[in-house]
């Protein structure tokens, strides 16, 4: 029984955990995407139909990382080269990946999904308990945590790592010691919608292998409050996904066992969970000074 509820709340936590990393590396740049989203919505609607359509899952994993890319390529020509209000635009992405979605996959609706398969990795898998649990999840679980190692790699032990979080830290400083500001703005923010793309992928393949109109149901702004929780930390990520996780699949636990508790409460519990942490990291503002990029949401234009 354990078991079972653990492989849930891990097939839960994943899409938080992916996009909540994409949005980390695209803040450690200086740039605040709010249209995560939209970004994940886009890649659980072009993952669906590209394996519907395909037959492989697979091909829709790309098709969704390659839709939340796509997508944040627009989010990024309006904010970096237009110099649009990244609050502002995030929002509006928001909206208009939550209606395009909802137009692209209209034809898709009822139809049964091809669920993404797990991978079993022999012998490991036959390990009591834990076998199960580690070494025989879907691609997604996998690539999860080697975003968690690379990305902590990349941000705390490569040069290029390096100049991103000087970027984010002071993007005026940056450009004067001849770091290309906008370009690595532009890539950071490719990457995170790439992984908005992934999460939303995963949602329509593994979590719930079907398409439902606007089925990421607020995940995005949760991986938002996560990337805060976490202080742009990779690894407090990884522990704040699984903590929502467990939050989100509890709730669906106690509505089975028929505890006394509106239903509609019991499905608030993660959007409670996501404002109580808030609140309570508002509390530590040295702390949160300390780790949020000084450049953060703030516009860069070279000739200024």
């Amino acid at each position: 029984m354990f078991e079972a509820i653990l492989l849930t709340v891990i097939t839960a936590a994943t899409p938080l955990v992916i996009a909540a990393l994409g949005e980390l590396v695209t803040e450690r740049a200086g740039v605040l995407n709010l249209g995560v989203e939209g970004m994940m919505i886009m890649g659980a609607v072009c993952a669906f139909a590209a394996t519907q359509m395909t037959g492989s899952p697979y091909i829709g994993i790309v098709a969704g990382i390659v839709g939340g890319g796509l997508f944040s390529l627009l989010f990024g020509f309006l904010t970096l080269t237009l110099v649009a209000n990244q609050v502002a635009t995030g929002l509006a992405l928001t909206i208009l990946g939550l209606g395009i979605s909802g137009q692209l996959g209209e034809s898709f609706v009822g139809q049964p999904g091809i669920k993404l398969q797990p991978i079993v990795i022999p012998l490991l898998s036959d390990i009591p308990f834990f076998g199960r649990v580690l070494f025989a999840q879907d691609l997604t679980f996998y690539l999860s945590i080697a975003l968690v190692i690379g990305i902590n790699w990349f941000l705390f032990k490569s040069r290029r790592g390096l100049k991103l979080r000087a970027i984010g830290d002071n993007h005026g400083s940056a450009h004067a010691l001849g770091i290309n500001v906008i370009r690595t703005r532009y890539l950071a923010v490719l990457f995170g919608g790439a992984c908005a793309g992934l999460a939303g992928a995963q949602l329509s393949l593994v979590y719930t292998p079907q398409w439902v109109e606007n089925m990421s149901a607020g995940r995005g702004w949760i991986a938002l409050a996560l990337v805060v929780f976490a202080s742009w930390r990779p690894w407090r990520v990884l522990a704040g996904g699984y903590l929502f996780g467990a939050v989100t699949i509890g709730q669906l636990h106690a509505q089975a066992f028929g505890i006394g508790i509106p239903s509609q409460v019991l499905s608030a519990l993660p959007y409670v969970a996501t404002i109580v942490v808030l609140i309570i990291i508002s509390h530590n503002r040295r702390t949160t000074l300390i780790n949020t990029p000084a450049s953060l949401g703030k516009a860069f234009v070279p000739d200024r």
